[in-house]
């Protein structure tokens, strides 16, 4: 696939509706009629706004390009955002605020690498703007985020790529295409393993940095007084805004174990976690040691450590098998050898262009991932790592970090999704929010 090939997504300017688009509140947008896509020269290529664009949101606009020019750069940071234009060629209209991206730049692709907190709204915001979205991971802070993302998503039409590049990697596919094709029989045990958290503080308030709008950078948490600490990439370290490596790392991870474990549209039936905690005002609050033991309904058991080697260790009763961004390792992987699994016959995604060589290590598997997002643009198929799939995956990270913080087994309802019988934990499902930064359904 080329970009030549791609159709631009059509915004429906509000001068339908008599109003134009510096009439509309921030963050009010207007859905695409998608199916009236217009007529266009063939070779023009599609138009990207990036939104976030320090490491990892440069990394994906990078990866994208290949599709498209990024014409449009939001960053609440205006010498990282004066950077990124010129890293992608100095012509990038800039914006502080992306929600006056969304309305005034002519583009068709978003791409988010924003902070954890902000990954729902931007991500609402851009699909009811018209926009197809590729969004980094975690891609929620909360459960109720998600279910708000999925009705969203399915309301606009909307192609969104989740950024869990590890489903692109050719390693962790191959662990999975081997579990669903019996390599290690009936699955019984996952094992993930993660990072422990970092610690620190207490850290000393500063004055805000000229350069930075502190306020829109805290977006729908609570308003505090400007600490480094608590922003750019140290913001994983701090509840109000991530949850520690159980959903940094814990997104990929136990996204690859609830894809082997064929429980990626569903969740567990149990969980208890274990974990103790730093009391250290204005420091690091996330937790110093847990642990977290689930239960899916086929007995299954998915297990989450903080110490030992980083990875996935999927156990059956023929066989295992471990797989981490470097590795993949077991019997049933030497018994290839003679027993090939061929990548024509892997099956747990539908949309696989096998022209697309494989790819491993993070760098090459996004060089995938981001090719299966353009490649789902075109042909409006979903992408390898959905909304769907990824709220169910992220929705084990939240809810493991919500009974380790309570100390106490759940009982959760996958379909309903809540926990039974607890009305206190049913009040982590989702935060209180900014006003002018509320996440809405409608």
């Amino acid at each position: 696939m080329t970009s030549q090939k791609l159709s631009r997504r059509t915004f429906v300017k509000t001068a339908a509706a008599g109003l134009p688009l510096a009439c509309l509140a921030p963050g009010v947008f207007v859905n695409t009629a998608r199916a009236a896509e217009k007529a266009r020269n063939p070779n023009e290529r599609l138009k990207i706004g990036s939104i976030g664009m320090r490491y990892q949101g440069s990394v994906i606009a990078d990866k994208a390009q290949q599709y498209g020019d990024i014409v449009a750069i939001a960053d609440v940071d205006r010498e990282i955002a004066e950077k990124a234009r010129k890293q992608f060629g100095g012509k990038a209209t800039l914006f502080e605020d992306y929600r006056e991206m969304l309305e005034k730049a002519d583009i068709d692709v978003v791409t988010i690498g924003a902070p954890d907190h902000w990954h729902t709204k931007m991500l609402i915001d851009a699909c009811r703007a018209g926009k197809d979205v590729y969004c980094e991971k975690p891609l929620t802070l909360t459960v109720d985020e998600g279910k708000i993302i999925n009705k969203v998503v399915a309301e606009t039409k909307a192609v969104v790529q989740v950024g869990t590049w590890q489903r692109s990697d050719h390693r962790f596919r191959q662990a999975v295409e081997m579990i669903k094709d019996g390599r290690i029989g009936d699955l019984k045990k996952v094992t993930v393993t993660l990072s422990k958290n970092k610690t620190g503080g207490p850290f000393k308030t500063e004055p805000v940095p000229s350069v930075l709008n502190w306020d829109l950078w805290q977006g729908q948490t609570p308003e505090v007084p400007y600490i480094k600490e608590r922003c750019h990439y140290t913001f994983r370290w701090w509840y109000e805004y991530s949850g520690g490596q159980m959903t940094d790392w814990g997104a990929h991870h136990i996204d690859i174990a609830q894809w082997g474990a064929g429980m990626q549209e569903t969740g567990p039936v149990d969980i208890e976690g274990t974990a103790t905690f730093p009391n250290v005002e204005n420091g690091y609050n996330v937790a110093l040691d847990y642990h977290l033991k689930a239960r899916y309904a086929n007995g299954v058991i998915l297990e989450v450590n903080d110490t030992g080697r980083t990875g996935v260790m999927f156990e059956g009763d023929e066989g295992r098998i471990f797989v981490n961004r470097g590795t993949i390792a077991g019997k049933p992987v030497e018994d290839l050898a003679k027993n090939p699994l061929p990548r024509e016959s892997f099956n747990v995604y539908a949309h696989d262009n096998l022209s697309r060589p494989p790819r491993m290590g993070k760098l090459d598997a996004i060089v995938n991932h981001m090719g299966n997002f353009f490649d789902c643009i075109e042909t409006r198929a979903t992408p390898i790592s959905s909304v769907q799939n990824q709220h169910r995956s992220v929705t084990v990270c939240h809810i493991g970090n919500i009974s380790q913080r309570l100390g106490r087994k759940l009982t959760w309802d996958p379909q309903q999704e809540q926990f039974v019988g607890d009305a206190e934990a049913n009040t982590w499902l989702k935060r209180e929010q900014r006003a002018g930064y509320e996440i809405k359904d409608t």
